[in-house]
């Protein structure tokens, strides 16, 4: 039984829309809980949901619609009522903290101080409110994707030309003057600068980076496709000469998929010229040599504890897996318990673990691998649960746990998995508990394989810190009672799960 409500003239930032569809998606009954503005994205998408076309065709870009589906009208009632309450709270927060601005002129009405601007509107938006906020001589920070690449550029161009950094599109982590944006965790102030075209890649380093006990000057997402060569790296080029005058930076990281040689060169000769050491990863690369003042360091833990060495500090080398902890691990775990299933909120996660195992020889299936035939027999699996195919009508997992649950839970009904491999995210923007909504799952997917007679290991990694509202000890140690090897970083998680896996298949 299908519902639609809405409020005509409704504008919520989506954020929260993501928020609200979160708590409407957990309710117990609830099989589709969708908030969004009815743009013609969003109502194409409703209507390949099966949703009333001739109800959504009519709607404004300005509307907020409510998509429910459920068994019965008594639990769309009560999702409708909950709806209610949870814009009522909003209505009531926004009260007690005084009247909020409309858009950038009444934000700057507001704050005339204000220097950076923050999109966060449907696609089709976004780059005439940038190109408004870069107008007004603002540095913009694009959190919306689904902006053309051709706006992109534009955008970059005209930001470029006025001394102005433009972050973005798509650009979903950013640490600027302490301040976090979008994803990010709190970390102290300190000589490391980032530029990231990897979101979860810049929470990690940065979280590595606190944990050394050091701290960052800047964290300057780029978006995704700044590095391709349409693009050519614009936003990076920008925020590298930004670091390299800054002086409160004494190291420059950059973050990013491997990008074409043209942009690459281009990126290394910026930071050749920087009068400031460097740490450069490329996800999936191997590199682990320097060439003039770069660094190249061969995963994520590597950069961040490269970073601190050369600006000042010591980290501890990274940790290989212990024996006997593998061996534990591994003592009672069945025979046919041969493969692997990464399941990861974190894109750039996912990249690292699986380029890792393949560098190893392994033989993996993943939905990264865009555009490549899947197989017809299952083997090693690593899954990054925020791609398109599983958000689209859906918050993203790093702030609806729902859908890795879903997925562990039908993971554990497969008696051949053997290791389970987990990211876990914090952080401003995360789920208010992202370790503790994942436990049910584990325990259950855990005692299914007792009692099949085996013994289930998961493996994880915690990106976050202790000034992260979630908390990283408690995070930490929730994981733990609950049975999962908990490392210090991702690529930590991954040599752990390969050797438990690697001495099954020789024991």
């Amino acid at each position: 039984m299908d519902r639609l409500i809405v409020r005509k003239d409704t504008y919520l930032d989506s954020v929260f829309l993501m928020s609200i569809s979160a708590d409407l998606g957990r309710m117990d009954g609830v099989q589709l809980g969708q908030v969004v503005l009815a743009t013609p994205a969003n109502r194409q998408l409703l209507t390949g949901m099966g949703f009333e076309a001739s109800t959504l065709d009519s709607l404004a870009p300005t509307d907020l619609v409510v998509a429910l589906r459920a068994a019965d009208a008594v639990v769309l009632d009560a999702a409708e009522k909950k709806l209610a309450e949870l814009l009522a709270r909003r209505a009531t927060s926004q009260a007690t903290e005084g009247p909020r601005p409309l858009g950038l002129e009444g934000g700057l009405q507001a704050l005339p101080g204000a220097n950076l601007a923050l999109i966060s509107v449907p696609g089709e938006y976004a780059a005439y409110e940038a190109r408004k906020a870069l107008n007004a001589g603002m540095h913009v920070m694009v959190f919306s994707d689904n902006v053309s690449v051709e706006d992109e550029i534009a955008l970059k161009q005209e930001a470029v030309r006025r001394g102005r950094l433009l972050m973005g599109p798509d650009c979903g982590t950013a640490i600027v003057q302490g301040v976090m944006l979008g994803f990010a965790n709190k970390v102290r102030r300190g000589p490391i600068g980032v530029v990231g075209a990897s979101g979860t890649g810049t929470q990690e380093v940065t979280c590595l980076v606190e944990k050394a006990g050091f701290g960052i000057s800047q964290a300057i997402g780029t978006g995704g496709r700044d590095l391709s060569e349409k693009v050519g790296a614009l936003t990076t080029l920008f925020a590298i000469d930004m670091l390299a005058r800054d002086p409160n930076t004494k190291v420059i990281v950059v973050i990013s998929k491997p990008p074409a040689k043209p942009v690459a060169d281009k990126v290394l000769e910026a930071l050749a010229k920087a009068p400031k050491p460097s740490v450069v990863h490329f996800v999936g690369s191997n590199r682990s040599d320097s060439e003039r003042s770069i660094h190249f360091a061969p995963d994520l833990e590597s950069a961040a504890r490269k970073a601190v060495e050369l600006a000042g500090g010591k980290s501890a080398p990274s940790a290989n897996p212990d024996p006997a902890l593998v061996a534990r691990e591994r003592k009672a775990m069945a025979p046919q318990q041969k493969w692997l299933r990464g399941l990861f909120t974190g894109g750039t996660m996912a990249a690292e673990a699986l380029a890792f195992l393949r560098a190893a020889g392994w033989k993996i299936q993943s939905n990264l691998d865009h555009g490549a035939a899947a197989q017809s027999a299952r083997g090693h699996e690593i899954i990054d649960l925020g791609d398109d195919e599983f958000t689209r009508g859906r918050p993203h997992p790093m702030i609806e746990p729902a859908p890795r649950v879903e997925t562990l839970m039908r993971e554990a009904e497969d008696p051949a998995v053997g290791v389970v491999l987990l990211d876990v995210v914090l952080g401003n923007g995360s789920h208010e508990d992202p370790a503790g909504a994942m436990i049910p799952a584990i325990e259950h997917a855990r005692k299914r394989a007792r009692e099949r007679g085996g013994y289930l290991p998961v493996i994880a990694s915690v990106t976050g810190t202790d000034g992260d509202f979630q908390g990283l000890a408690r995070s930490t140690a929730a994981l733990e009672r609950a049975g999962v090897v908990v490392v210090g970083s991702n690529i930590q998680a991954a040599r752990v799960a390969r050797a438990i896996l690697e001495e099954a298949a020789h024991g």
